[in-house]
């Protein structure tokens, strides 16, 4: 862009995520402190030449750089925005805008890498159209893409959430029962001008939740293995019914861990305990190496300062909350990976209040 052009800078700071706390299966999310953060350049005058006159131009740096596709129609990121615009009478995007993406959040290792992007994705096209869309109603335009409320809805307000997606009525029997495919599939096939053009509008609160207390002691350790794990391969291997006992035993420790993680000092005990799962960690147990070892031999008696531990989202990613001692647990979560094979990535997360904010720079 001339910087002759006069033009305003905003930021898109989205949070990564934690699915699934243990028990909470697509119920619970939690906001991490690594981010995809956007600095957004819009033209405030319509460029004159023809060479601004353009689409988008995106430079995206960070993890995973080369694998994301820089054309706006075809990136996840300016494909959401897009929509929203549509979704309000705006057909194009405004001339001249440069997109400079920075990614922290690895993809498919359950940190909600998809979850950020459509975020991001959305608080970009309400900026782009200037449409000053209220959170609730931001939420609806992220469900239509993402139809699992816990990433988003994390992502978007911060903190420790617990939230779930209405069901929706017979007049909104369309907009249910069209999926991620075709309001947004991964290559259009007419990827270009012409792409969705008339987009199904989202429903008026579609997503309900409720941000539930975090106790300022306990931090998070992201132990993340060097492979991906694709959400669609990890839902394949759930049943499509669970026995009554198994569906009991999460139900009773989510009814206490969401109380328990918010109580200062927190109680390694119960919390350890209201952290177990028969719902969806066993069945993909067989996904991720060293997974089955590492539940069974991590209690708050072996590894002093260790409260909980567990997959994070789909995986293969281990979250395991602590207060303390954080190199020897990561260290010994990463003994066991190795033994299996598997070399991995670790850090040390903040719970993000947050959330995703937009602001001019």
């Amino acid at each position: 862009m001339s910087s002759s052009v006069p033009s305003k800078t905003y930021r898109i700071n989205v949070p990564c995520t934690s699915a699934n706390i243990g028990p909470g299966f697509d119920v619970c999310g939690i906001a991490l402190s690594k981010s995809l953060s956007l600095k957004v350049t819009i033209p405030t005058e319509q460029p004159t030449s023809s060479e601004e006159a353009t689409l988008p131009k995106i430079i995206y740096t960070g993890l995973d750089s080369d694998n994301v596709p820089l054309s706006p129609y075809k990136n996840l990121l300016t494909r959401v925005a897009l929509y929203v615009l549509r979704s309000h009478g705006i057909s194009t995007f405004p001339s001249g805008v440069l997109i400079e993406a920075h990614n922290e959040i690895p993809f498919g290792r359950g940190l909600g890498s998809s979850g950020a992007a459509v975020i991001a994705g959305v608080l970009l096209g309400d900026l782009l159209g200037n449409l000053k869309l209220d959170k609730g109603r931001l939420l609806d335009f992220a469900l239509m893409v993402e139809r699992h409320p816990d990433n988003v809805t994390a992502a978007l307000m911060g903190g420790f959430i617990g939230s779930y997606l209405r069901e929706l009525d017979s007049k909104d029997t369309l907009a249910a029962s069209i999926p991620l495919s075709e309001v947004l599939p991964e290559f259009p096939p007419d990827a270009g001008p012409q792409w969705g053009k008339n987009p199904p509008l989202p429903p008026k609160g579609i997503g309900h939740f409720i941000r539930f207390n975090w106790a300022k002691e306990i931090k998070a350790i992201a132990v993340s293995p060097r492979f991906e794990l694709p959400t669609a391969k990890a839902r394949g291997v759930l049943p499509d019914s669970y026995v009554k006992k198994d569906l009991i035993f999460n139900l009773q420790r989510l009814a206490v861990l969401t109380t328990a993680l918010g109580r200062s000092p927190p109680d390694p005990e119960l919390i350890f305990d209201a952290m177990a799962d028969k719902i969806h960690q066993p069945y993909r147990a067989s996904l991720i190496p060293g997974l089955p070892e590492i539940l069974a031999n991590f209690t708050p008696t072996s590894h002093p300062g260790l409260l909980g531990i567990c997959l994070s989202g789909a995986g293969p990613t281990i979250l395991a909350l602590a207060t303390h001692n954080f190199d020897s647990i990561a260290g010994e979560i990463e003994r066991i990976f190795g033994q299996n094979g598997i070399e991995v990535d670790w850090s040390l997360l903040e719970v993000d209040e947050r959330g995703s904010t937009v602001e001019e720079i």
